[in-house]
């Protein structure tokens, strides 16, 4: 198998170490691009197995093979036109999160995708097969918690901006231009990917939502910055059968209020609560008995040798393969996409907004 880096730098360096840890049964041939001298030549000495080029475009110049797979790791307003040039190269596109930069960007790629009969995934599934939130999945399945009427899923950090608190040297963060947006696009991939796992809506309905940008004496004054720190929505996920779930989202990376985290699924029957990232591996069940409110505590780590890190290449390489996977690809991927894409619109527009699992 060929894997192609397109990116260098530090998610690229990630993803080499993960490349190492796939099943060795077949050796991966690794290349990676990168136009940064610099940055090319680092990545290289720590992976010495690497064979490197100046530009994607000559890395991707020879004939493909059916499983050849591709990365994009490079800001947000650069995975259109690559991701559309590896997938028009005969080759598998792994991209990083967020996918595109709009909703008509993720059209044109899976359309690619599937003229040329490749598959193109998104690294938003970094959090998917986790120990605790498939036990929350077999919770629904199972009925434990009756019928699900409503899920909270809120995290609220006060000074935490990628460009601003952490990855300071990454300004495009700050720039709408370059990133498509704030934290929604930012973590807002990895969120809608893990609740609409869960759920698995037919449609979502984004009744209401907002952004705002509150304003620090930290705030970067010699670059863009017009992203939201901030962002809320009521959504309505409509289920097979009819049935439906009211979702009320919160995602702030800068706040005045309180920080905490909230993610908790209410039923009939009972409610659990549990963090789908790093926070704990706590899972809180909460249901009746005898008239008082019985509580459950499991704790449920992650085992195993492919961290959240590792996932999105192991998953992307199984799914390739041909084998079960967890891989979030063409028509999901770009549905998980479309549901950040809505929430935009809907906050700008004031008008609800309707995204249908079928984007084609």
């Amino acid at each position: 198998m060929r894997i192609y880096l397109i990116g260098a730098g530090v998610i690229g360096r990630y993803h080499a170490e993960a490349i190492r840890k796939l099943p060795a049964g077949e050796p991966v041939e690794l290349k990676a691009a990168d136009p940064n001298v610099q940055a090319l030549a680092a990545f290289t000495e720590t992976f010495p197995e690497a064979k490197s080029y100046s530009d994607a475009r000559s890395m991707l110049a020879e004939p493909a093979r059916e499983d050849d797979i591709v990365i994009v790791g490079t800001p947000p307003f650069t995975h259109f036109e690559l991701s559309r040039m590896a997938l028009e190269s005969g080759r598998h596109v792994l991209c990083e999160k967020p996918l595109v930069m709009n909703g008509q960007e993720a059209k044109v790629l899976l359309e690619t995708a599937k003229r040329h009969n490749r598959m193109l995934g998104c690294c938003s599934d970094r959090f998917l097969g986790l120990c605790k939130t498939e036990e929350i999945k077999s919770m629904l399945h199972s009925q434990t918690l009756g019928e699900v009427y409503k899920v909270t899923f809120v995290y609220r950090n006060q000074r935490a901006r990628a460009g601003v608190e952490y990855q300071k040297e990454s300004k495009w963060f700050l720039d709408r231009a370059k990133s498509a947006g704030g934290i929604l696009m930012d973590w807002g991939p990895y969120d809608f990917t893990v609740l609409n796992d869960l759920l698995q809506p037919e449609s979502i309905e984004v009744a209401a939502a907002w952004t705002s940008k509150p304003v620090t004496q930290a705030d970067p004054a010699d670059t863009t910055y017009d992203v939201e720190g901030h962002v809320g929505a009521m959504l309505k996920y409509c289920l097979a059968g009819g049935k439906s779930v009211w979702v009320q989202y919160e995602r702030a990376s800068c706040t005045h209020g309180e920080p905490y985290h909230h993610v908790e699924l209410e039923g009939t029957l009972g409610a659990v609560k549990w963090s789908p990232y790093f926070e704990t591996d706590q899972i809180d069940y909460k249901r009746d008995k005898e008239g008082q409110v019985e509580t459950t505590e499991n704790l449920m780590a992650h085992n195993g040798p492919f961290t959240v890190m590792d996932h999105p290449i192991y998953y992307f390489y199984l799914k390739v393969k041909g084998l079960d996977s967890q891989a979030t690809i063409n028509e999901q991927a770009v549905f998980n996409f479309q549901c950040l894409q809505a929430i935009y619109d809907c906050a700008e527009s004031g008008t609800p907004q309707t995204v249908p699992h079928s984007v084609l």
